[in-house]
């Protein structure tokens, strides 16, 4: 019994301590900032938008990978805001951003709500730009020399 108890109370701890990580993830403070100024979250959640201090999801650091949602609510509705980042160097950036109103209906993407506000490092897409020159392939040496050891696959070792 008293090895379950320890289990449990170890189990209780690394969640709490997982929690309190995430929510101070670097993307969960960009996000919680778009949707507490944000109009459109505002006309569809209410005035008085709160976000949860509870954060569930993975945020991986080797990969450069995260996955976080946290619940938020206003005056006249709830939801869900999922966000996604990618780590690139030192630096976290939001690649999607939504609001998952409770009880269904349709994502309110803040995606680009958010580049707006923030602005983005990604250039635009730009049809009439000049192509850069291509680089031309680092040339082959003239000769190469392998040396294979004696004896191939067939035959036996001595």
């Amino acid at each position: 019994m008293r090895l379950f108890f320890a289990f449990f109370a170890t189990m209780c701890c690394v969640c709490a301590v997982g929690c309190g990580r995430l929510s101070s993830h670097p993307i969960v403070g960009v996000a919680k900032g778009e949707v507490a100024r944000n109009a459109r979250v505002a006309e569809l959640l209410g005035e008085s938008v709160e976000c949860s201090p509870t954060v569930s999801g993975r945020a991986n650091e080797t990969d450069g990978i995260a996955t976080l949602q946290f619940e938020v609510h206003g005056s006249k509705a709830r939801g869900i805001v999922v966000v996604e980042g990618k780590k690139l160097g030192e630096e976290w950036g939001i690649t999607m951003l939504e609001l998952r109103p409770a009880g269904g209906g349709d994502h309110l993407v803040l995606t680009a709500d958010l580049e707006e506000s923030t602005g983005t490092d990604t250039p635009k897409f730009d049809p009439s730009a000049a192509s850069t020159p291509a680089t031309s392939p680092a040339v082959a040496p003239d000769a190469i020399e392998i040396i294979v050891p004696p004896g191939g696959p067939s035959e036996t070792p001595r």
